[in-house]
């Protein structure tokens, strides 16, 4: 198959993505598939009318993506592109896409993971991988994917939304500490865990320069879990266990300062439970093809504190180490996402 992993984009997250999409394209260059690696944001040079076909390969190359503790600013981002031109799409990205049997979408944080990319897309008629603009945008936003879980039974922490011109005139039905974090984010971007009062404005500070929408949860002292879904298949836990502080944007991607236990020392029962509802709440959620569940365990029982339509898969992400704990190496993984939602969208077109 022909398949462009699309990557980069213009989030805070786009080190991340670029780190992902690199080593995706590796995996399923090695599957035998014709791969072609394009950064969203800033788009391809295409020198003549053959170039697209050129860059496709088998050949795998070596990944020169590096991912720093830097939480990169739109202002940051928007300086890559010295070309003049606006908008999420680079230059010849369309006409990329539309080469592809297939987009594999190498994208995260909120403009990759929020729906909109999905929506042109769909309205392009370009077969990707991952959900559906709708799921993608609900999974996305915290306050709305609560919303949903919480109407259909699965336990979460008790929150509220607080909007920016709201900021000084809302009331906390809950006792510290507690979690500020954006609405609309991930890897722990603008995320705070709040002690007291005092700390308060300058956490909703950081967390309204990436959304106009806070979400503040009650803390829940607790083991921290991780599992994904595949195609319906759940993947082992695993634990998460830092060795300071919290799973934040450092934790999450610098080696040496996170344990990762799979399969995790939990109860049988709690396992397949864990599993179970992370089943339950990709399709409450209207996802498919494949996601992650995160949770939280203690003696009052499970919390799934979120969902993620696209995981990381960098080499310290969480799905991939799941999945190696299955026996399914990293490029039968990517492939299987591949192959999954090719199955679903053929399976569309027949009904």
């Amino acid at each position: 198959m022909k398949i462009v992993v699309l990557a980069g984009g213009r989030s805070t997250e786009r080190n991340v993505s670029l780190s992902s999409g690199a080593k995706v394209a590796n995996a399923l260059r090695s599957k035998g598939h014709e791969v072609a690696l394009v950064d969203l944001f800033l788009g391809v040079d295409l020198a003549h009318a053959g170039a697209v076909e050129s860059l496709f390969t088998k050949e795998q190359s070596m990944p020169k993506y590096q991912i720093s503790d830097e939480i990169l600013t739109d202002e940051a981002i928007n300086a890559l592109r010295t070309d003049g031109t606006r908008g999420l799409f680079g230059k010849n990205v369309m006409p990329v896409l539309a080469h592809a049997d297939i987009v594999y979408m190498g994208l995260h944080g909120e403009d990759g993971e929020n729906g909109k990319v999905q929506a042109v897309l769909d309205l392009s008629e370009i077969k990707y991988t991952g959900s559906s603009p709708l799921a993608s945008g609900v999974a996305m936003d915290k306050k709305v994917s609560k919303e949903v879980m919480k109407y259909n039974g699965i336990p979460t922490a008790d929150f509220i939304a607080v909007r920016e011109d709201q900021r000084h005139s809302f009331t906390i039905p809950f006792g510290y500490p507690i979690v500020v974090k954006p609405s609309n984010g991930g890897s722990s971007v603008g995320t705070h865990i709040v002690h007291a009062a005092d700390e308060l404005t300058a956490a909703l500070d950081d967390a309204f320069r990436f959304d106009n929408e806070v979400v503040i949860e009650e803390f829940i002292k607790a083991r921290e879990f991780s599992l994904g879904v595949v195609n319906g298949q759940a993947m082992p836990a695993i634990e998460i266990k830092v060795k300071d502080g919290w799973y934040d944007f450092k934790h999450k991607f610098q080696p040496g300062h996170t344990d990762f236990i799979t399969p995790p020392d939990i109860p049988d029962d709690v396992h397949r439970e864990m599993q179970q509802l992370a089943i339950k709440t990709m399709n409450v959620l209207g996802m498919e093809n494949y996601g992650r569940i995160d949770f939280f365990w203690n003696d009052d029982g499970l919390y799934v504190i979120e969902a993620n339509s696209l995981p990381g898969m960098t080499p310290l992400s969480l799905l991939p180490q799941e999945a190696e704990a299955a026996g399914i190496h990293y490029a039968d993984l990517c492939n299987s996402i591949v192959m999954g939602k090719w199955d679903i969208y053929q399976n569309r077109k027949q009904k």
